[in-house]
């Protein structure tokens, strides 16, 4: 990730929003002492805890805890706009370290107008404090309803050569004696490692890992829906279309025509001033 022009964790404003342009990178593991309120504006992004790993599409958002380790990566050039917001200005905060959730239209067009302030403005604005003070009180709202698009993280070292094996192979073919080889196991042992370490079977992790990859496929550009198909490991574009719809809420032509329009974030400028009516003539 390009090293923000100011240590973001030493700013002198309670909350403030950093806008990054992003091409294909992996950051390296790190924490910030603020909760962050992470947007993808245009691309898709990757984002990895301890825990479990996600992607944030377009329209999606991830909440992150202060001091919650984590790292994001993207395939693609992005737009990550970032809201950094100091803990004790979050009345109520969403449960968990990481929340991934829709945006509802109020909270896109808040997160793109919040660029306007970014970790350099003063702490003494009035306005930004207002308008993050009524963002943050807006936050449990928002992620009341978390959507499950994550993948969990091994472990230990059989989980991990299991799940390398399978993300590996979503075009196919992939099979659990195949994953149990890989992992140096049964595949009795495997399924259940799968469920006590991941808290999910084989075959959901591969349906889900196939989901994602599409998701993140359907965001290049030129993007066509099937051979997204085929490169998923579906043989029938009708069986996909149903699987990404149940995943998602959208089909994916839906999905791949709304990615590809993309959403510009909106360069900072001044509140305008008010006009007052004019008079009318007596």
């Amino acid at each position: 990730m390009p090293k923000p022009l100011v240590d973001v964790d030493a700013a002198p404003a309670s909350s403030f929003c950093l806008t990054d342009t992003l091409t294909p990178l992996t950051s390296g593991w790190h924490t910030h002492r603020r909760h962050q309120l992470l947007y993808a504006a245009r691309g898709a992004l990757h984002l990895e805890v301890a825990e479990a790993q996600w992607l944030l599409p377009p329209q999606r958002a991830a909440w992150l805890a202060a001091g919650t380790r984590h790292r994001v990566r993207s395939t693609q050039p992005a737009t990550l706009c970032t809201v950094y917001l100091e803990p004790s200005r979050v009345p109520s905060a969403p449960e968990g370290t990481c929340r991934v959730f829709v945006l509802p239209p109020l909270a896109r067009e808040m997160l793109l107008y919040s660029t306007r302030w970014g970790p350099e403005r003063s702490p003494r604005d009035a306005v930004a404090e207002s308008f993050f003070s009524a963002l943050a009180h807006l936050l449990s709202e928002w992620a009341a309803e978390p959507r499950e698009w994550r993948l969990p993280r091994a472990r230990t070292p059989e989980l991990e050569r299991a799940m390398a094996y399978t993300l590996a192979r979503l075009a196919g073919p992939a099979t659990l004696a195949g994953a149990a080889r890989a992992a140096g196991l049964s595949q009795r042992t495997l399924a259940r490692r799968f469920e006590e370490e991941a808290s999910t079977s084989w075959r959901r992790f591969l349906h889900d890992a196939r989901m994602l990859r599409a998701m993140e496929l359907l965001a290049e550009d030129g993007a066509r829906v099937t051979q997204t198909a085929y490169t998923v490991g579906f043989e029938s574009l009708a069986a996909f279309t149903h699987a990404f719809t149940s995943f998602t809420g959208e089909r994916p032509r839906d999905f791949r025509q709304r990615v590809a329009r993309g959403v510009v974030v909106p360069p900072p400028r001044a509140t305008p001033r008010p006009r007052r009516p004019a008079r009318r003539a007596p």
